[in-house]
């Protein structure tokens, strides 16, 4: 039967194709849990189906040409192509079921670093078990493939067809690299996906195809235009840093507090966070924060409010901003506080090479870099993460050298609270749970220290306590309720005056956190550069973890 079937092989090749064609769409739909389907469904975001359908039909057609060159089988291509899609499908479902997004394309740039800290992206199961299965399946099939299934290479001019399939497989896709090319392909895919936001792209043209147009989008992107943009968008004004008035320029430390959020509101009164509450009655603004990403992403959060911009401005970025950190290095806080005369630097207790901060945080006007080589942390003696206690340290250490002479902004990203929360990272605890809270409550002693030491500088002192996003603690709450973190915005040391009492909580934007401290600092001018308003967004996505 299969060499009847291969006597006919234009006939066979496009029924395969048509089958693939086929299976993909109706296996597409399965990247996102049905509930949330309907949602964007009745939304109406969703409703080209059959335009939608079509787009698909070009970068299927590119894969199944793909595996199609490699072996000149139609039904391997076939079975190669739907394997091909539905892995992609899988790994989106198996994310959004575990942190509640499909895959973005900028997720590919992390692959590496996801089998180099297993640990901190919950992947402890890719072990030499999944590798094993893995190479067995892709390999152990198309080697029965290959066996079984004749070829369909024509008897004449092999070399010629070959190179002739390889070409029809790969120079599409190096012609995207190409800006004649990817720039009207860009246009066509921008006026095709509109404003990005990957759950509703993912579920209009699935998860690779939803990879791939974003991916055009983000190729696309070119500093000048960005730049634009966000001049458009958000510089109606002109902000100019200043030293301030007194005779020491003051010191501004920001502290990024890893999945911090007070369980307090959630009803936990076993909990006890004696210098949360200190910060609250000594803050200037304080309140809940709203979250760029609910359980992870660390850097949405981090970048919000380095640079000051909304997620849905940064367009195809907003997922991994630092992937292409340059065409915000003019725009950012730190850059600004530079040019103002400030001395900068990033203290953060992990790996240098994590999420590209080694390349981006340069970039993003930071002097001085402070990683995870700078302390002495030996995970089988110290935990799998440097303690806030030791990163307060450090963090004393730093603020006492500065001469205050001018002004000095620390950022500093903390990792003692990040999960995973399992038995053996507090003695004697084994559920998670309590993990979380026994940590917290170390982290708020160590918060307690930072603030005594800070408050004996002499010279005028502003801290910016806040966490970056809820955790990813599944046995307590999944999603959080509320996940809103916290904020305090408080002013120590020479800043505080008579005029500093209690105020009441006010809700805030992590974009807004920076402006709104140097306001109340007095250390911000503003000189009038345009008399429009802000341009609004382009298209209606809205401000969440949907957004890519």
């Amino acid at each position: 039967m299969s060499f009847q079937l291969h006597a006919h092989p234009v006939m066979l090749t496009l029924f395969c194709y048509g089958l693939a064609c086929v299976v993909i769409l109706m296996t597409d739909k399965f990247a996102m849990p049905t509930r949330e389907r309907r949602i964007i469904e009745n939304s109406g975001q969703a409703d080209r189906i059959w335009r939608d359908m079509a787009a698909r039909l070009p970068i299927i057609a590119l894969v199944f040409t793909g595996f199609f060159a490699i072996s000149w089988r139609p039904l391997y291509a076939a079975a190669g192509a739907m394997s091909f899609f539905i892995i992609f499908t899988g790994i989106s479902r198996a994310k959004y079921k575990f942190i509640r997004e499909p895959l973005v394309f900028s997720d590919i740039a992390m692959v590496a670093d996801v089998f180099k800290y297993k640990s901190i992206f919950y992947a402890n199961s890719l072990n030499i078990v999944f590798w094993l299965v893995a190479f067995s399946y892709v390999f152990g099939v198309s080697g029965l493939y290959m066996y079984f299934e004749p070829s369909v290479l024509p008897d004449h001019a092999h070399l010629f067809y070959i190179l002739l399939a390889i070409a029809l497989a790969d120079v599409p896709w190096i012609l995207l690299f190409y800006g004649p090319v990817n720039r009207p392909v860009a246009a066509l895919v921008q006026r095709l996906v509109g404003q990005p936001n990957v759950k509703i792209s993912t579920l209009r043209f699935g998860t690779f195809c939803s990879v791939i147009f974003h991916f055009i989008l983000w190729l696309a992107r070119r500093r000048e235009k960005v730049v634009a943009e966000i001049s458009e968008a958000f510089f109606a004004a002109v902000q100019t840093i200043i030293g301030g008035e007194d005779e020491k320029a003051p010191l501004i430390v920001v502290w990024q507090s890893e999945s911090f959020i007070d369980m307090r509101h959630f009803g936990v009164d076993t909990i006890k966070l004696p210098n949360i509450d200190r910060l609250q009655k000594l803050a200037a603004q304080w309140g809940r924060l709203s979250t760029v990403f609910e359980g992870g992403y660390t850097l949405r959060t981090e970048f919000a409010v380095l640079s000051g911009l909304e997620p849905d401005h940064l367009h195809v970025d907003a997922s991994y901003p630092y992937l292409r950190a340059r065409n915000y290095s003019d725009v950012v806080w730190p850059t600004k506080l530079k040019k103002a005369g400030w001395e900068t630097h990033f203290i953060h207790p992990y790996a240098r090479t994590f999420f590209l901060r080694h390349k981006a945080m340069p970039l993003l006007g930071f002097e001085k870099m402070s990683m995870l080589d700078a302390f002495d942390h030996v995970p089988e003696r110290d935990g799998p993460y440097v303690s806030d206690a030791a990163l307060t340290d450090k963090v004393i250490e730093e603020a006492q050298a500065q001469t205050g002479e001018h002004g000095d902004y620390l950022f500093v990203a903390s990792m003692a609270n990040h999960g995973p929360w399992e038995p053996g990272r507090v003695q004697g605890l084994t559920d998670p749970v309590s993990i979380y809270l026994e940590i917290l409550q170390q982290s708020d002693k160590a918060l307690g220290q930072l603030v005594d030491q800070l408050s004996k500088l002499d010279r005028p002192v502003w801290l910016l306590f806040y966490g970056d996003h809820a955790p990813l603690l599944k046995s307590f709450a999944d999603p959080f309720p509320d996940p809103r973190t916290d904020y305090f915005i408080v002013p120590l040391a020479k800043a505080r005056t008579a005029q500093h009492g209690p105020v009441f909580p006010r809700n805030e934007e992590p974009w807004n956190l920076m402006g709104t401290l140097l306001k109340l600092a007095g250390l911000e001018k503003e000189r009038l550069a345009k008399t429009q308003a802000p341009a609004p967004p382009r298209t209606g996505a809205p401000k969440s973890s949907g957004t890519a």
